[in-house]
């Protein structure tokens, strides 16, 4: 496996394209602490981001993943344009002519993915171990380890997400149409939700029940929103007498969802590889 690992590695480290994509991802998730320096002073309207307990334990757990977890694209591109960058390049002949079976380059595509997901949930709990006993109203040692199911539910979306994201780059082999292939996938699952909402169970969740087996919503239902969470919009949501009681939690039977799926887009992935004549 390391081996593998290592020759995926180098090939995204030779390239100079995903090589600035993978460090601007990893970036931009750091630029989330400059979320507590925001401040707006105008007349008596005061607001700072910190002091509304966005960076307080264990919330900071669900509120760091949620915003980190929008930041997936730029490493999608990077997988993308990893799997299509084979066939312009010809390395996946070459790989196969040296030895490497298509298993075996599945395989290697896929620890990468998951080398992906896991680097970024080490990088987003210890940037929020930061900021939490920076700016947390608490942290006592029972606290801080409350919620950490976040980021196993942050690792399992994005595995997920990438594992998607590489199904398409061998399905159709250049990264453009398969990022386009992604966005209309996008807007169809969003398609059938309204339809299903809106026209057939206008009245009922059966809508939701249904959805929820989409690959894209699956991994949305991993990690809802948190904002409402939030004292502030609580106090707003309850004047305006909008329902706050949401169920915040993260959801293990949506996790499996997006594991199954997971597991469905490597297979998926092997049979094509396995199928087409290269």
């Amino acid at each position: 496996m390391k081996r593998l690992l290592s020759i995926e590695l180098q090939k995204i480290w030779m390239n100079k394209a995903s090589k600035i994509l993978t460090l601007t991802y990893f970036i931009l998730l750091s630029f989330i602490a400059l979320i507590a320096s925001i401040k707006f002073d105008i007349g008596p309207f005061k607001f700072h981001l910190a002091e509304m307990g966005i960076f307080n334990f264990p919330f900071i757990w669900h509120f760091n993943t949620y915003v980190a977890a929008w930041l997936k694209f730029f490493l999608a591109i990077v997988i993308v344009s990893m799997m299509a960058n084979e066939y312009s390049y010809g390395t996946l002949k070459q790989n196969l002519i040296d030895g490497l079976s298509k298993k075996e380059f599945i395989l290697s595509k896929f620890l990468t993915v998951v080398l992906f997901a896991f680097c970024s949930t080490v990088f987003v709990f210890v940037m929020s171990l930061i900021l939490g006993l920076v700016f947390s109203s608490y942290t006592e040692l029972d606290v801080i380890l409350m919620d950490l199911d976040y980021l196993l539910a942050f690792f399992i979306k994005l595995t997920g997400f990438f594992s998607f994201c590489l199904f398409l780059g061998i399905l159709v082999k250049r990264s453009a149409f398969a990022l386009g292939f992604l966005l209309v996938w996008s807007i169809l699952e969003g398609i059938i939700r309204g339809t299903l909402a809106f026209q057939i169970f206008p009245q009922s969740d059966t809508d939701e029940k249904i959805t929820q087996f989409l690959p894209l919503e699956s991994m949305s239902n991993l990690i809802v929103n948190p904002a409402p969470r939030l004292s502030v919009v609580k106090s707003i949501g309850n004047q305006m007498g909008i329902a706050t009681d949401i169920d915040y939690s993260v959801s293990y039977s949506a996790a499996v969802i997006v594991l199954a799926w997971t597991c469905l887009f490597v297979c998926f992935s092997y049979k094509l590889l396995k199928n087409r004549d290269l």
